[in-house]
């Protein structure tokens, strides 16, 4: 593998990392909360652990879905632009 693609295999998992981190860490938390609450009551309703995790996800995107997008419109750019220099 050339080392043009090592690199752009390292930013790809970087990019990946911090588009979806802040998605997924808060779902997680509000799960684990509502999860401990849950065993603590013994209250078994699925809807319980369900809806707020997807309010929360929702207000995550609208809150970081603009630097997400960001972030990975100049990845796809800087994709775009290696393209050239890996075919030679």
């Amino acid at each position: 593998m050339a080392p043009e693609l090592a690199d752009l295999a390292t930013e790809m998992l970087w990019v990946l990392l911090f588009v979806m981190a802040p998605i997924i860490l808060p779902a997680l938390l509000v799960g684990l909360l509502l999860g401990m609450v849950q065993a603590a009551t013994s209250i078994n309703e699925m809807t319980l652990s369900f809806v707020p995790k997807i309010i929360v996800v929702v207000i995550c995107f609208a809150i970081f879905g603009g630097a997400m997008l960001t972030l990975l419109s100049d990845f796809t750019l800087s994709v775009f632009e290696t393209i050239p220099l890996l075919s030679r």
